[in-house]
């Protein structure tokens, strides 16, 4: 019952499947965003500003924060439920991951479309 609560996903299956997706989704993002920098070695603020004024890739980089909050949400909860016994301290642990996660989202978000 707690698992399914705190859980990610809704099995151990599905989370580690949400692993493997978001992990390809942090790559993908990181070989473009090298690439990019390699291609354009006298990269200037004008060139990064239009590189994240368009819609495309503003997309792309909010999947990619929201696959490195999904990955690290369910590393972070597999690590505290085997290594945290104490349900007050795991709890109090999850609950600092989770706050933390929606303010990284909720930034990414304010820097990307700056609202």
């Amino acid at each position: 019952m707690v698992t399914s609560i705190t859980s990610f996903g809704r099995s151990g299956l599905y989370d580690w499947m949400m692993q493997r997706v978001t992990a390809i989704v942090l790559l993908a993002y990181t070989i473009f965003m090298i690439g990019y920098l390699l291609m354009n070695p006298e990269l200037d603020y004008n060139q990064w500003k239009e590189l994240f004024s368009g819609t495309v890739m503003r997309i792309f980089t909010l999947l990619a924060v929201l696959s490195m909050v999904a990955h690290a949400w369910i590393g972070m909860w597999s690590v505290s439920t085997d290594y945290i016994k104490a349900t007050g301290a795991r709890f109090v642990f999850q609950s600092a991951c989770g706050l933390l996660a929606f303010i990284y989202v909720v930034w990414g978000i304010q820097i990307l479309w700056g609202i």
